[in-house]
């Protein structure tokens, strides 16, 4: 394979961006949400303080003003530390009836929902892509807001410790000291959540741009790109479930070429996970013809050092992200995306 395409680690870092392009920023969506929830953050506190005349209060309130019901209950997460991901693996719920105490006194209630489904930040519309438009109060964020509120002082409600810890919002209601005091603190440090679903949200606005542009350059040829595709014939487990790549690209001959697609500004395990799949993917994509190609960039990856210099080991074409690099990324497209019959060695 030639080397111009195939790149040693310090050549790839010479052409980084190493962090994200303002650009790109501005495309992401999530930092949209980051404004809105900023910017409604006063109502939402005052949701709290005033909802204190039953345990269940807050949805009268709620219903009386501005702030959308997935933003009240994406605020309520943040504020408790409580993420979609934490929450599906603890439901569905085994009781379907919550029992809590809520200011000396017993109550009940029904689940209506979460006691016989899986939930996600999807189903819930807390999702970045929900909450750019506004979703009433349907039963399964009505319970979640409710396990939030009153779990950690719940009777017959089995949590596990850490989570029981984070759900007593309930215990706040009405009390404007305590309710200013907790909400300032949590917002001064950003939830890892609201920070977390930042850096996903860039990584995912740079894999939609990588394929929109081989798409403008190669659609017109016959070139098809898919997110998040498999490539027939291509499997790392037992049960033979095809392989998922962050972009699949199929040339008009029929050809394949698997692209990765990583950038981190801040280090972390994605890069290593990547890493020690490279070469198991690498003579399984050639055993059928196949290609892969990475997307490397961003300065936490480029600490990962040993990681970079396996990937471009067991790479066929490697680049930087920018436009320059995604122009070699179509070149390289281009020159092996002919006959699709017989390996590479």
């Amino acid at each position: 394979m030639s080397s111009r395409y195939r790149r040693r680690p310090e050549d790839l870092k010479a052409r980084a961006s190493l962090y994200w392009p303002q650009e790109l920023r501005e495309q992401a969506v999530s930092t949209q949400v980051m404004t809105r929830l900023l910017e409604t953050q006063e109502t939402f506190v005052s949701i709290l303080k005033v909802a204190d005349a039953s345990p269940t209060s807050w949805e009268q309130v709620l219903s009386g003003c501005s702030l959308a019901p997935n933003l009240f209950l994406k605020h309520l997460m943040i504020l408790a530390d409580v993420s979609g991901e934490i929450l599906k693996r603890v439901t569905p719920l085994k009781q379907s009836v919550m029992q809590y105490a809520w200011k000396g006194t017993i109550y009940d209630y029904e689940f209506q929902s979460i006691s016989q489904k899986r939930i996600s930040s999807s189903l819930l519309r807390v999702d970045v892509k929900h909450l750019s438009e506004r979703t009433e109060l349907e039963p399964m964020m009505r319970d979640i807001v409710m396990l939030i509120m009153h779990g950690g002082a719940s009777l017959n409600v089995d949590l596990p410790s850490q989570l029981q810890e984070r759900c007593v919002l309930g215990g706040l209601l009405g009390n404007h000291e305590a309710i200013e005091r907790f909400v300032r603190q949590r917002y001064i440090v950003v939830s890892p959540i609201l920070r977390g679903a930042s850096s996903n949200e860039l990584g995912q606005e740079v894999q939609k741009y990588v394929k929109e542009y081989l798409e403008k350059s190669l659609s017109d040829l016959g070139w098809s790109f898919v997110l998040n595709g498999t490539i027939p014939g291509i499997s790392h487990t037992e049960d033979s479930k095809e392989t998922t790549f962050d972009i699949v690209a199929e040339s008009p001959t029929g050809r394949y070429c698997a692209i990765e697609v990583s950038f981190q500004v801040t280090t972390n395990s994605v890069i290593e996970r990547k890493s020690g799949q490279a070469q198991s993917r690498w003579e399984k994509l050639h055993s059928i013809g196949a290609t892969i190609a990475y997307v490397i960039d961003g300065a936490g990856n480029f600490e990962r050092e040993s990681a970079i210099k396996t990937l471009c080991d067991y790479s066929d074409c490697t680049i930087a992200f920018g436009d320059a690099e995604l122009e070699l990324l179509v070149q390289f497209l281009r020159e092996h995306g002919g006959e699709a019959n017989g390996a590479l060695e």
